[in-house]
């Protein structure tokens, strides 16, 4: 009996030992433990998403893939999938499940040496607290302090709030934070979509999501997906029938089609750029939000094809054929050798093939899926060698001079050749990224709302927007501001500008500048429409210097095209910088009847929460939300808030010398697309930029193309060989099926007949009459004298006039009404009604480069 009670007094000492122990232990790392508080009102990273006008998936923005739900919007198959998994007791213990530990102990002494997965015993609070508050350290003090913080957790939080922040933080491969993002990578699902073998599946990755991948360790992942359903058999979630049926579904990954999201490389970082500098860094990478743009899908696949093809194009025309990508030394294992070559950045949408044989029209090929085809020889006739400092290799004859069998090189299936001739199934062109580079913006003229963008070939190859980034010469693209100075100076489409050579005197020890057209003639006095249309640099020159260089600084800047401009002569000409973006811009500012625009690339953004917090068009609505409405109802009335920075009238003027330039001068290639169009080229000193900015009444688009380090493209490539190309493969698929709507004339003009190429009146049956824009009072009166401007910097109109004959240029002819060239430079009449000053020789400067064409 004493040693009975011995015992029992041993006992219970040991018992309270062991209790003081545990709370002392329990005090000790309960001290300075992290603030839990905050998880009452948590709200989890979340991705930012960014979206087309058409409500697709461009891109994403996060640092952790994350899409919040609320746990009462998630499946119950989903919850019971996880409980199975990891916690069956969740909603009966406070924390910390001391049965679960027992059943893991013996269950775990049970299977030693069955090789069988150990079974935890860690509660979804426990995670919730590791995760949330702790860090990954193995160690006694991080279980103890787990263990004390998720009992804390249970008192302060819900059961449902606990499953939530668990369901929407833990990490399950893939790139997925939370269950509905695992749901989307996985299986392109939301999550009450999921099969029951799915959502088992999701449930069987927390443990060790990177060894239960589908693809690289399919039996194991599905291993672990059964195991999964017979926990939720056995816990009476699911019955036998449904547990063996899921257990038969096969595990397959399913990525978004192409048809669910849109690729727009360039327009999605600038979008993520303008965020940024927006709402911070933190916001869009953790705040969810909701990013809709103006970019079309339509338009923006158009345009990317457009540019793409264009840069291709000249590269074959110009640059020539820089190789194969690899050289198999060995035929023996090609398929597998040929799988493990990478394709180099921007052949993303190619294939790499192996040359097996080798006949003169022809070269056999092969993929790597095993595919057969081949490259007939009309299909690399362009592909003389490249030899370093521009050079080329000797002429090509037959296939074997530009590929050997071995080589591996870039193809890519073509149905028809360049004459129209299909050609038979499996056929390729040869292909190679191109080193040239080049941009495209497409925007709503009257908003300013940028339907599509591309800033380069290929955003694999850099990410630098040349689009929004690079500064370029614009050249003669430009010229349509000056020209618009001077009809606001007085001037009309018709006024003789006087095309001969003169020279400008730069300053003491600097050469004499002597600006000359791209035909290195002239042509004397020419009408101003024409000036634009055949892209005149005399005539510009002469021209800015009688409305004074300050002038037209003005108008670049009131355009947007440069914040600042030295006034410098040869800047008429297109020699300051600009970005294809701000000029694209500048012209939408011409067709919609001189109205400020600002290009926008995003409509609207929305918080987590759905609230509304940025939107471009800030206009009030009166009446767009009212509840009731009935069809005799009138539409709201929306105010147009956007200055005036153009005379209208001034603008239709150009908008109709710009139709010119595409019926009858340097984009004359786009007269057979058939619909009303205008626009400009441009082209700088050597050819390093080519450009074309064009529009219809409600669409424009501007083209760029150029090297990075800039340099000539070649000796005959201009504006219009390069970048109209584009322009009219883009423009006629953007317009394909919809009616040719006409320009729209503002009131103020009067239209009169004149001759096009001397700007007088036209007479009955004149082949080359028009129908011109005045301001009324300004058009050309039958039996009145018309002046010639000159605005000569050193020599006199007469001596320009006779050096223009004698270099055998020619001179338009002129009706009996006009006058003979003046020695002084004429003043003309504003539209203020006041007289201009005769025009003043600009300063002694350093000129710089402009526009040739």
């Amino acid at each position: 009996m004493r040693l009975l009670s011995a015992l029992l007094s041993f006992g219970l000492l040991l018992l309270g030992v062991g209790a003081v122990a545990t709370i002392l232990i329990f005090d000790h790392y309960s001290r300075d433990l992290p603030d839990y508080s905050y998880l009452k009102d948590y709200q989890p990273p979340i991705l930012s998403r960014i979206y087309a006008d058409d409500g697709r998936m461009m891109a994403t923005i996060a640092a952790e893939q994350r899409i919040f739900v609320p746990v009462k919007a998630i499946p119950k198959r989903v919850i019971d999938a996880f409980l199975a998994a990891e916690d069956q007791d969740f909603y009966q213990h406070n924390g910390v499940d001391y049965t679960g530990i027992l059943r893991a102990v013996f269950v775990n002494l049970e299977n030693l040496g069955r090789d069988r997965r150990p079974m935890g015993a860690s509660t979804i609070t426990q995670q919730v607290a590791k995760n949330m508050l702790l860090t990954n350290e193995v160690s006694v003090a991080r279980k103890v302090r787990e263990a004390i913080l998720a009992t804390r957790l249970e008192k302060v939080l819900t059961k449902d709030r606990i499953l939530e922040i668990y369901l929407n933080e833990i990490f399950l491969g893939n790139r997925s934070y939370g269950v509905a993002a695992a749901a989307l990578n996985y299986f392109n699902k939301s999550l009450d979509e999921l099969t029951l073998a799915e959502a088992a599946y999701l449930a069987a990755l927390p443990k060790a999501p990177n060894s239960y991948n589908p693809v690289r360790d399919h039996d194991a992942a599905v291993a672990r997906r059964n195991w999964v359903l017979e926990r939720m058999e056995i816990n009476g979630r699911i019955t036998s029938d449904e547990m063996k049926a899921a257990q038969q579904e096969p595990l397959e990954i399913r990525s978004r089609d192409d048809a669910e999201t849109i690729s727009a490389d360039y327009y999605s970082e600038e979008v993520r750029r303008q965020l940024v500098e927006q709402f911070g860094e933190d916001e869009v990478l953790e705040g969810g939000l909701a990013v809709k743009t103006s970019l079309d899908p339509k338009l923006q696949a158009i345009a990317t094809k457009a540019l793409r093809d264009g840069l291709i194009n000249f590269d074959r025309r110009e640059r020539g054929w820089r190789g194969p990508v690899a050289h198999l030394a060995s035929m023996s294992d090609w398929q597998k050798v040929l799988k493990k070559i990478a394709m180099p950045a921007g052949g993303e949408e190619w294939s790499l093939a192996v040359v097996l044989g080798l006949k003169d029209t022809e070269a056999q090929i092969a993929l790597a899926d095993g595919r057969h085809g081949r490259i007939p020889w009309s299909e690399m006739s362009w592909a003389r060698r490249e030899l370093a400092g521009d050079q080329f290799g000797p002429a090509i004859h037959k296939a074997s001079d530009v590929l050997s069998v071995g080589d591996v090189a870039m193809v890519e299936p073509v149905k028809a050749g360049e004459d129209g001739k299909a050609y038979p199934e499996n056929t390729y062109t040869l292909r190679q990224v191109p080193v040239v580079q080049g941009a495209i913006v497409v925007l709503d003229p009257h908003t300013g709302r940028i339907y599509a963008m591309n800033g380069g070939f290929s955003a694999k190859i850099s990410q630098f927007n040349r689009a929004t980034q690079a500064l370029r010469q614009p050249g003669s693209a430009f010229k349509p501001f000056v020209y618009m100075a001077a009809l606001d100076k007085g001037f009309t489409p018709s006024s003789l500008i006087l095309d001969a050579p003169f020279e400008y005197f730069q300053g003491p020890g600097l050469p004499l500048w002597h600006p000359e057209n791209y035909s290195q003639e002239f042509y004397g006095p020419t009408p101003l429409r024409v000036g634009v249309e055949k892209s005149r640099n005399v005539m510009t020159v002469r021209l800015a210097n009688a409305i004074g260089m300050p002038t037209i600084v003005s108008y670049a800047k009131k355009f947007g095209i440069a914040d600042d401009m030295p006034e410098l002569l040869s800047f008429a000409l297109g020699a300051k910088e600009t970005t294809p973006l701000r000029l694209t811009t500048a012209y939408g500012m011409i067709v919609n009847g001189g109205r400020r625009i600002t290009p926008s690339l995003i409509d609207r953004v929305q918080d987590r929460n759905g609230k509304t917090i940025w939107r471009a068009d800030k206009r009030d609505c009166n009446g767009c939300t009212d509840a009731g409405w009935a069809p005799e109802m009138l539409p709201p009335d929306i105010p147009d808030t956007r200055e005036q920075v153009e005379d209208p009238r001034t603008t239709y003027q150009m908008v109709s010398i710009l139709e010119g330039v595409v019926q009858r001068g340097t984009a004359v290639k786009l007269k057979d697309v058939g619909v009303p169009l205008a626009g400009k080229t441009g082209t700088t000193n050597e050819s390093k930029d080519a450009w074309f900015v064009g529009f219809t009444p409600d669409l424009v688009c501007g083209v760029f193309a150029g090297f990075d380090d800039p340099k000539p493209l070649g000796s005959h490539e201009t504006g219009a060989s390069v970048a109209v190309p584009i322009f009219k493969e883009f423009i006629t698929q953007a317009i394909k099926g919809k009616p040719a709507v006409p320009f729209r004339v503002p009131p103020g003009l009067r239209m009169v007949r004149i001759n096009v190429e001397n700007g007088a009146l036209a007479s009955m049956g004149d082949k080359n009459a028009i129908w011109e824009s005045f301001i009324p009072g300004t058009e050309p009166q039958e039996g009145q004298a018309r002046p010639i401007l000159d605005g000569s910097v050193t020599g006199s109109a007469s001596e320009s006039a006779a050096a223009a004959m004698s270099s055998g240029g020619n001179t338009p002819s002129q009706s009996n009404e006009e006058a003979a060239p003046s020695s002084e430079p004429v003043p003309v009449t504003p539209r203020s009604g006041k007289a201009e000053p005769a025009p003043v020789a600009a300063s002694p400067a350093t000129v710089g480069t402009g526009g040739l064409y």
